[in-house]
């Protein structure tokens, strides 16, 4: 491949696929093209702004003129670009729309004009929908429960339309919760280690009891991968993991981790307007191609808290609320 178009590649997840194709096709140009909203950092990515085979468009996937500007050549989009944040999307769910369905709509019609070899579009496990008992493969019905997953499954609607009329070549992925470093501390890990630095209190919705899995983001990067060099046009592939949590237990694992008592530091809230109990996914598909995920959660917890806190104030620099300074 000569070029790679990763759209939001300044954010948590698009930056470490970032990281993955520079390591794993040195030769191929890497184009970022990312909006640059709140949960992006061009400091995700610094490492390699000065490099010859890399470049930064600053820019929105609605506009058709910079989604031609980055597509132009392409040999392979990955499209991660997305509003992701369910809280944020019960509050402002027409941006969420205009982000994931508009954006993602934007850039297959793009891709479609300028007949793009290869799409990977990254969705999510939440299309599901509250998966009680089992897990949902990749044929069962999509039944999303609030804005956030209903903008997803919609973009996957728009191109499932483009896939049926214009056959265009997209593999969609759908993956579990995700952690590592870099993720924007609104999402129960960094969050919980940001607050637990600056000595304030857990708030879990309700009970805590809602289940989530959790998935390396460095495997996920991983199994981007082999769906890039093993993955059928056409095919939806889940990626999941067996690392599963309720938000309650990680609270507790957290309070551990920083020598705190639980009992002291979390607090029960009232829940948004829906909350899944559970999402799960059966990912015996992509396992098919010599995927499978490796790396343990809590085997990386410390890691995590260490470099949450060498990069504290990069989340708090423009105004960001601090209580108190953060306990080291």
């Amino acid at each position: 491949m000569k070029k790679i178009v990763i759209t939001g590649g300044a954010g948590f997840i698009g930056s470490h696929i970032v990281d993955e194709c520079v390591e794993s096709y040195p030769e191929a140009k890497i184009v970022v093209l990312d909006k640059m909203t709140y949960a992006a950092d061009v400091r995700n990515i610094i490492h390699h702004i000065e490099s010859k085979n890399f470049e930064l468009i600053v820019g929105d996937i609605r506009t058709v003129s910079t989604c031609e500007r980055a597509l132009k050549n392409a040999d392979l989009l990955i499209h991660a670009a997305a509003e992701s944040h369910v809280d944020n999307s019960f509050e402002n769910s027409l941006e969420f729309s205009r982000t994931n369905v508009v954006g993602t709509h934007t850039l297959m019609e793009v891709c479609r004009q300028l007949k793009t070899p290869k799409i990977i579009h990254v969705s999510t496990d939440e299309v599901y929908g509250e998966i009680l008992e089992g897990a949902a493969d990749e044929s069962a019905v999509l039944k999303p429960t609030n804005p956030y997953s209903a903008s997803k499954a919609a973009a996957e609607m728009i191109i499932q339309g483009y896939m049926q009329s214009f056959k265009l070549p997209v593999i969609m992925i759908r993956a579990n919760n995700m952690f590592g470093i870099r993720q924007f501390p609104e999402k129960i890990i960094p969050k919980f280690m940001m607050m637990l630095m600056q000595d304030q209190k857990l708030p879990l919705h309700r009970t805590g009891k809602n289940k989530r899995h959790f998935l390396a983001v460095r495997d996920f990067t991983n199994a981007i991968k082999a769906l890039i060099e093993k993955g059928k046009i056409g095919e939806c592939y889940n990626i999941g993991t067996t690392q599963e949590f309720e938000n309650i237990e990680m609270a507790r694992m957290l309070c551990k981790l920083f020598g705190l008592p639980s009992e002291d530091y979390i607090i029960h809230v009232e829940d948004r307007p829906f909350n899944d109990g559970r999402y799960a996914v059966n990912w015996d598909k992509i396992t098919a191609l010599g995927w499978a995920p490796k790396i343990i959660l809590t085997d990386t917890l410390s890691e995590m808290a260490h470099w949450y806190l060498e990069n504290f104030f990069r989340y708090h620099e423009e105004g960001g609320e601090i209580i108190n300074r953060p306990k080291t």
